[in-house]
């Protein structure tokens, strides 16, 4: 797997210091006349602060440092809603979560809501994708091509696959997507049935698959993103989302995987907890291993768009769906408003970009689908939520969100930077019965309470009806 090389680094960081003296507007209208390829890469559940140079944690990602170096890392980005099917709709949409048309997990995409995927496509573009798109998350549709529904949503090339836990729901027994019908081409799929099986249920889990590199699943995405940036024409701009199953649960990594963090000890006990068991620090190890895992791919993409002659005129991004609690507050998985499972990584690197900043304002990765159809000279559709951030890239304006919101099923979250007010969520508590909680607005001082633990809705009254007024504007 790729190592990013002290070479290349400081290449990247001299080509940023370059930029940085001259008129960012002017470097990012000159890329903008053809439109610039973009690869977009969107992992599945990476939290936001499981990256390199987060204090505390061993945790090593040099290609998005490389990123960072070039561009720009936001470190206060939001997803638009902490669960698989409705964060991804809401970006291919461009549109909130209330206006999304997918509450959950049990509801497919419209396939009569526009796409901003179609409109790069009607823009000249070469669209292309791989891996988990979760845009049909109840239907087992995918085909074993990956090409059922590709071309409705956009895209001219690519294959979509499962997510992890979808695959085995649905293909246990005879594949029905191509990451499955692959693995039993190889004679490895009861191999990997079993392996899942075992880990059902269990958050804890985290011994090493008897999978080989080659056939563990984000690697095999890999691989089909190295195959369509290679195969994409020269002589139009070209859009790839890259949609790695990882880091999603469960903790399943290979034996090399393994091998590169056992010895990992720095990293902080989950909330709530006043010691980091072994157990936990397994876990931890494991969701290392895959964001690691992850970032040597973004290495060798990096190197595959070099490769092609075009690194100043494409641009990068590298987010996720949304994060994982990884056992903070008791929980696991997502769906809740603490950070752990609505902050997502936000790199974002390209021609006109300053590089070496980061950005510590609240950013909404909804406006990932407007930024992309900026940069193609696309237009949008009409009723989109999404707002550019090409001047937050290029330098020349802060953030165009005071106040970023999320939200999922009956709560819903506002988040100033500071301030994050939470409406209709019980904390855990019965939702229904004779022992039913009623759902109070909760505000959390993440300046002085990052652990968001406790609400300090009573001592802020003003806070909480200034970020009420910024939820009832998106009614």
């Amino acid at each position: 797997m790729h190592r990013t090389t002290r070479r290349r680094f400081l290449k990247a960081a001299g080509s940023a210091a370059g930029l940085a003296l001259v008129a960012p507007h002017a470097l990012a209208a000159k890329a903008r006349r053809g439109g610039l390829n973009i690869l977009f890469l969107f992992p599945d559940q990476h939290r936001g602060d499981w990256v390199g140079g987060t204090e505390g944690l061993d945790v090593r990602t040099p290609n998005l440092d490389t990123l960072a170096a070039r561009g720009l890392r936001c470190t206060q980005a939001l997803c638009p809603s902490p669960v698989c099917a409705p964060s991804r709709a809401c970006l291919a949409s461009g549109k909130r979560y209330d206006r999304c048309g997918v509450p959950g997990n049990g509801a497919d995409y419209p396939l009569d809501q526009p796409t901003f995927y179609q409109r790069l496509r009607d823009a000249g573009y070469q669209v292309g994708g791989c891996g988990k798109f979760d845009l049909h998350k109840p239907s087992p549709t995918w085909g074993i091509d990956g090409q059922h529904l590709l071309k409705e949503w956009g895209f001219t090339c690519g294959i979509d696959s499962a997510g992890k836990w979808d695959a085995i729901r649905t293909g246990a027994v005879e594949p029905k997507d191509p990451y499955m019908h692959y693995l039993k081409e190889q004679n490895l799929l009861q191999t990997h049935v079993d392996d899942m099986k075992k880990r059902r249920g269990n958050p804890l889990a985290a011994f090493a698959t008897a999978l080989p590199d080659d056939a563990y699943g984000d690697n095999w995405v890999g691989r089909q993103a190295e195959d369509l940036i290679k195969a994409f024409a020269k002589d139009k701009p070209w859009f790839l989302q890259v949609n790695f199953p990882g880091p999603h649960d469960p903790w399943d990594i290979t034996e090399s995987m393994a091998r590169r963090v056992r010895d990992r000890t720095r990293f902080p006990p989950p909330v709530g907890e006043d010691s980091l068991t072994p157990e936990h620090l397994a876990v931890r190890q494991n969701y290392t291993a895959m964001v690691e895992n992850i970032d040597r791919w973004v290495g060798r993409f990096l190197d595959a768009v070099e490769t092609r002659g075009e690194t100043d005129n494409t641009l990068v991004v590298y987010s996720s769906d949304h994060g994982e609690m990884l056992g903070d507050h008791g929980a696991w998985g997502k769906s809740r408003p603490y950070h752990p499972s609505v902050r997502v990584p936000l790199y974002m690197a390209g021609p006109g970009s300053i590089g070496r900043r980061a950005c510590d304002a609240p950013i909404a990765t909804l406006d990932l689908a407007a930024t992309f159809l900026y940069y193609a000279r696309a237009k949008g559709s009409d009723g989109m939520d999404s707002t550019s951030l090409h001047a937050l890239l290029e330098g020349e304006v802060g953030p165009p969100r005071d106040v970023v919101t999320s939200g999922l099923g009956a709560w819903r979250l506002a988040f100033d930077g500071r301030f994050k007010l939470v409406t209709g969520w019980n904390e855990g508590k019965p939702a229904k019965g004779a022992d039913a909680a009623e759902p109070r607005a909760i505000l959390w001082d993440l300046r002085t309470d990052p652990g968001e633990s406790t609400n300090v809705a009573d001592q802020h009254p003003d806070v909480v009806a200034r970020l009420t007024e910024a939820l009832e504007q998106n009614d």
